[in-house]
């Protein structure tokens, strides 16, 4: 089964108000089912990789009941907050002594919130209220697993995420059933992200077309150690890469921003780091000059964008002020 998605919500009205609906922490962990049957757990990603070796401290779950589908995320704290980064070191563990080993130094709480499947029965046709007052039956007093929490007020949960320096919220229709791999209205997403601007060196084409625009490839100016921006032999800005940018890209956006980059001249390679290859494939390199603002998540340890999502171009900005602001 694949999980239930979020659709982004509106930032400007907020999460919905009203009874019908119910809010969530959205946490910064790795979404997974929790699968038990006849005694064998399996925890699956999103992609259906079964990373139980990766997680001991979560076999308990095993232990739960005969048959039960749990819908969750693996969460790892650090300083107090969710850390994405201490999470991916976790799941990509291979060795179940090593993850016996992060299981007492790093390790991560399943935060539940969904019950999909119990004693054989698809509970999934089921209102949200219904499974949820059963989840928090099955889950109690278990070790590290507990169920997400529940707010009434969304607006006022949206301002207590950003001041905790969480991720941000989920909204939930109380009435809605779980449809396993659709993203639905019935449950909307609004995380905090910050935006910031970034100077686009390439851009590769959607996939299955020639040359409409699928995604573009993001950096900011270096400093050359005297304050000034770096540059190849021929003058033009190098560029620390900061990720590629697809989000955001649909429709009218997309095609604007395709006309903007038309008038922009071919260039050489921009960025002081290769790129993996898979990512740079059918890509089509530019002078550095075009400013855009994305969202992001944050910016990883290895000086990615995490999610990022492309808000417009910034005529009123050049590359180099971009260096002005770091």
């Amino acid at each position: 089964m694949r999980p239930m998605l979020a659709t982004p919500g509106d930032p400007r009205t907020g999460p919905p108000a009203g009874a019908a609906w119910a809010h969530e922490i959205k946490w910064d962990g790795i979404r997974l089912l929790a699968d038990v049957s006849d005694g064998r757990l399996r925890l699956l990603t999103r992609s259906g990789r079964d990373i139980a070796v990766a997680l001991p401290e979560l076999h308990g779950l095993a232990r739960v009941g005969d048959d039960v589908l749990l819908d969750g995320e693996a969460v790892a704290m650090a300083g107090g907050r969710p850390s994405f980064s201490h999470v991916v070191d976790r799941v990509h563990t291979t060795s179940a002594a090593a993850a016996e080993r992060l299981a007492r130094t790093r390790p991560v709480t399943y935060m539940v919130f969904d019950l999909l499947r119990l004693d054989r029965m698809d509970l999934t046709a089921l209102p949200w209220s219904a499974r949820r007052s059963a989840l928090e039956d099955l889950l109690d007093g278990m070790p590290g697993v507990q169920p997400s929490p529940v707010f009434d007020d969304g607006a006022q949960l949206l301002r207590a995420t950003a001041g905790q320096g969480l991720e941000g919220v989920v909204s939930k229709r109380r009435s809605a059933p779980y449809r396993p791999g659709v993203r639905s209205a019935d449950w909307l997403k609004f995380p905090h992200r910050s935006t910031r601007s970034v100077v686009v060196g390439g851009w590769r084409p959607q996939t299955g077309t020639a040359g409409r625009l699928g995604a573009v490839h993001v950096g900011v100016p270096v400093d050359d150690g005297s304050g000034r921006p770096l540059r190849d032999p021929e003058g033009r800005l190098v560029l620390d890469y900061r990720g590629r940018v697809g989000a955001g890209l649909a429709g009218r956006a997309g095609l604007q921003l395709q006309d903007h980059l038309a008038g922009v001249a071919p260039a050489p390679y921009p960025f002081t780091t290769d790129i993996p290859r898979p990512e740079a494939a059918g890509s089509r390199w530019l002078t550095p000059q075009v400013v855009i603002d994305v969202a992001a998540l944050e910016v990883t340890s290895d000086g990615r964008l995490r999610q990022p999502s492309y808000q417009g171009v910034r005529t009123d900005l050049t590359p180099e002020d971009l260096l002005e602001q770091s």
